[in-house]
């Protein structure tokens, strides 16, 4: 098997290859200096929720292509940093912010932090999944699964819905992220909107009850579920790829729930990028959020962590499996943002940490 920084980089110059079919080398969190042209590149300050590993190539590609434009990147959590911007509002020191949950765009934006932009190819994005007043531009979709074990269970034995965890066979044998968790904050907020609060009121008792482990983040979950610490892990579908092409601890599978008749069928939840209200460089920014909806650009999103491309026409990262078939849940972005206080709150009344 390819190792992934392998992988990485040939992806990465198959972007460049593409776009310029040029070759430089510039890096992320430094300047640049061009001793051949002299350029007095210009610095374009990206907050991201994503972890540096995965945003650096996209950042890499971009540099290389806007040669007169230098990034200037600071990783971090999602909530710390939308903290920092908000501390920042009236000095923005940021040009762009990557979240890894939309519903920290859609705070963010009711805030006043960022700025309308709209990219050449939003009518490719499904509306589902956009801002209607264009605030901020989803970039890559997760799918919401159980991954289990294959040395404790085959596919026919793998609970095929949310709602199965909760009955008793698989008392101590389910893993999940904790209620701080910008993901499970969204799913259990789409939950509301699909049912009702006192459904889901019911679903998180039978969780807490039947001794569900919760975890600080799914990196913790999906090695806990590949090492046959626990037998299911609910995650979004990318910590499932990675764990399966791990080195050990792989035996897992995965199952997409609520696929049947009568059920809600699969929670999405999206990635999203904005452009911060009096930012340093507004114009840079516009640019580069356009980048990263480039169909290039798109595709090396896949193929770095196997999400799914906003852009439907993106081809998906080889054995990831397709949307296409697939009962996916309704819902309305305004409504979901509204129950999240309501998520929170009945999370915390089951006695999710």
């Amino acid at each position: 098997m390819t190792p992934l920084f392998v992988r990485v980089a040939s992806i990465a110059l198959l972007v460049v290859m593409s776009a310029c079919g040029t070759q430089a080398t510039s890096g992320v969190n430094e300047s640049v200096n061009d001793s051949s042209t002299n350029l007095e590149k210009r610095t374009l300050v990206v907050y991201s929720g994503r972890s540096e590993a995965l945003i650096k190539p996209i950042i890499d590609a971009y540099m290389i292509t806007h040669p007169s434009v230098n990034v200037l990147l600071k990783a971090g959590k999602d909530n710390e940093l939308a903290a920092t911007i908000l501390e920042e509002k009236n000095t923005p020191q940021a040009d762009v912010y990557i979240t890894t949950n939309f519903l920290t765009s859609l705070a963010l934006a009711r805030d006043g932090v960022f700025v309308a932009h709209t990219v050449p190819n939003a009518a490719e994005i499904p509306a589902q999944y956009a801002s209607p007043e264009a605030m901020w531009t989803p970039i890559t979709l997760r799918a919401r699964v159980l991954m289990y074990n294959t040395d404790q269970l085959t596919a026919e034995q793998a609970p095929t819905s949310i709602q199965a965890l909760t009955d008793p066979k698989w008392a101590g044998r389910v893993a999940a992220a904790n209620s701080t968790n910008g993901a499970m904050q969204a799913h259990i907020a789409t939950l509301i909107t699909r049912t009702s609060p006192s459904a889901v009121q019911t679903l998180l008792t039978g969780l807490v009850k039947n001794n569900v482990t919760f975890f600080g983040g799914h990196t913790d979950v999906r090695k806990a579920v590949g090492s046959g610490e626990f037998a299911v892990g609910l995650v979004n579908h990318y910590y499932y790829e990675l764990q399966k092409r791990e080195p050990t601890d792989n035996k897992v599978g995965v199952m997409y729930p609520d696929q049947a008749e009568g059920e809600m069928g699969l929670v999405l939840n999206a990635t999203a990028a904005a452009v911060v209200k009096g930012g340093p460089n507004t114009a840079d920014a516009q640019d580069f959020v356009d980048f990263l909806l480039q169909p290039d650009t798109q595709k090396l999103f896949a193929e770095l962590n196997f999400e799914y491309p906003i852009i439907p026409s993106v081809p998906l990262a080889e054995g990831v499996t397709p949307l296409t078939g697939l009962k996916i849940a309704a819902f309305s972005i305004a409504d979901m943002e509204a129950q999240v206080p309501a998520a929170q709150a009945l999370m915390a009344g089951a006695g999710i940490p």
